[in-house]
C-alpha cells in the first residue's frame, strides 16, 4: 500500500523527523487559506502515487495568494501519468543550500535489509544508481538487531555528506530504519532531504509504501487504504481478480503465474527496457481474462508495448491466443504493439491462431522481451 507525501511525512513527524508546515487542500480557496497559514512562499504540490512530480508540472512554487489560487486551480483535476489530481499539499517553501537523499529498502539478493544515503539528493536517485552506482552508499542490517548507529554514519559519511551535518542526517536515516521496521515497510525514502542555511535537515518530500500483508497489524496505516489506493487501473485489476502492480516503465508485461511474470520483468530491465506493470493472469486463464488483461494494460497511458509470456501447464496456449484475438480484433488499429511468446500445453496450436497482423510472435522469451523492449523505444522516441 502507498502513502501519499502528506500521509508519509505524518508518520516521519510522529517518529521525530523534522517536515515543512504544510495544510491539505481540495480547492483553490482552501489552497489559499492554507498558504495564509503556512506562509510565503509556498510550495504546491500535487498528491499523486507517481514520480517526477516536478517535471510533469505537478509541483509549483508561489510567492502570492493569487498566485497560489492560480496554481492550485491548473493542478487539481490535471491528469499526471494517468492519475487525476483530487488533492494538493500546500508546504511551506524551504530556503536550502544542500539535497540529500536517504532511503531503506529489501534487498532481496541478500535476504536483508538495506539502508541507504547521497549526497545527490533532489533528483531521480533510479538514474543515479545506474548511471553512478558509487554516489549512493549502502549499509545492509542484521534485522535480528536492526540498524547499528555506528551503520547509519558509515552510510553518511561515506556519501560524502558535510561533517557539520552528517550526525543528524544519521539521526534521519536511523529514524527512517526504524518506521521501515515497525510500520512493517515496503520501501522509505526521503528525496531530498534538505540541508538549510542554519545547518538543520529537513524531509522536503517523504514516501512510504507498506506490506499489504502486514496491514492487519497496522490498523491506523489500514485506514488510509482506500485514500491512499486511488489508482483506478489497481482498482480494475482487483475487480478482475489479477495479481497487478503498477510501475513506472514503459513495457506492459503479462504472464501466468508470479515466477514467470518477475522472469520477464528481470529481462525487460536487462534488456534495457522498463517494466510497466506485474500482471499475473494466473492458471487455467480462458479467453474472457486474457481479453480483460489486455484490455488493463492498454488503459495505462505509460505503455508503449506488451510482452506476452505464457508457458502453458494448466493453461492452454490455444485459449489464450484466442483471448489475444478477440481482445485485439475489436481495435480498428491495435493501440500499442504487442510480442507474444507461447510455450507448453498447445503452444503450437496458440501460435498457429494468433493473427499475425496483430501481434509479433517469437519463439523464446529472450526474443519477445528483445522485441517489447525495442518497439517501447521506437514509440517513445
Amino acid at each position: 500500500m502507498k502513502l501519499h507525501e502528506y500521509q508519509a511525512k505524518e508518520v516521519f513527524a510522529d517518529a521525530g523527523v523534522g517536515v515543512p508546515d504544510s495544510r491539505l487542500a481540495t480547492t483553490a480557496d482552501e489552497a489559499v487559506a492554507a498558504v495564509e497559514a503556512v506562509g510565503l512562499p509556498a510550495a504546491i504540490k500535487a498528491q499523486v502515487h507517481v514520480g517526477g512530480r516536478g517535471k510533469a508540472g505537478g509541483i509549483e512554487l508561489v510567492h502570492t495568494p493569487d498566485g497560489a489560487r492560480e496554481t492550485a486551480a491548473r493542478i487539481l483535476g490535471m491528469e499526471l501519468k494517468g492519475y487525476t489530481v483530487d488533492r494538493v499539499l500546500v508546504e511551506a517553501a524551504v530556503e536550502f543550500v544542500d539535497e540529500l537523499y536517504v532511503g531503506v529498502t529489501m534487498d532481496r539478493s541478500r535476504g536483508r535489509p538495506v539502508v541507504m544515503a547521497s549526497t545527490r539528493g533532489g533528483v531521480n536517485i533510479e538514474e543515479v544508481a545506474a548511471a553512478e552506482p558509487d554516489a549512493i552508499a549502502r549499509e545492509h542490517v542484521d534485522p535480528a538487531y536492526g540498524l547499528h548507529p555506528y551503520q547509519a554514519r558509515k552510510a553518511v559519511y561515506d556519501a560524502g555528506v558535510d561533517r557539520d551535518v552528517a550526525r543528524d542526517a544519521a539521526d534521519v536515516l536511523r529514524t527512517l530504519y526504524r518506521v521501515w521496521d515497525e510500520r512493517d515497510g515496503s520501501d522509505a525514502e526521503i528525496n531530498p532531504l534538505m540541508v538549510t542555511e542554519d545547518r538543520e535537515v529537513v524531509a522536503a518530500d517523504a514516501v512510504l509504501n507498506v506490506d499489504d500483508d502486514a496491514l492487519f497489524r497496522q490498523p491506523d496505516l489500514a485506514e488510509l487504504a482506500d485514500e491512499a489506493a486511488a489508482d483506478d487501473l489497481e482498482a480494475r485489476a482487483n475487480q478482475y481478480g489479477f495479481d497487478y502492480v503498477r510501475l513506472d516503465g514503459s513495457v506492459g508485461i503479462v504472464g501466468n503465474g508470479a515466477g514467470l511474470v518477475m522472469t520477464t520483468l528481470d529481462l525487460v530491465d536487462h534488456y534495457g527496457g522498463a517494466p510497466a506493470n506485474f500482471l499475473d493472469i494466473g492458471g487455467g486463464a480462458k479467453a474472457e481474462r486474457v481479453a480483460n488483461a489486455l484490455d488493463l494494460v492498454f488503459a495505462d497511458e505509460n505503455v508503449d508495448s506488451v510482452a506476452f509470456n505464457i508457458f502453458g501447464g494448466i493453461t492452454r496456449g490455444d485459449e489464450v491466443a484466442r483471448g489475444i484475438n478477440e481482445a485485439l480484433s475489436g481495435f480498428e488499429r491495435v493501440p500499442k504493439p504487442v510480442v507474444v511468446r507461447l510455450a507448453g500445453t498447445n503452444a503450437a496450436e496458440g501460435m498457429a491462431i494468433l493473427n499475425d497482423d496483430l501481434v509479433t510472435v517469437e519463439e523464446t522469451l529472450e526474443g519477445a522481451v528483445k522485441r517489447a523492449v525495442a518497439a517501447a523505444a521506437e514509440v517513445g522516441e
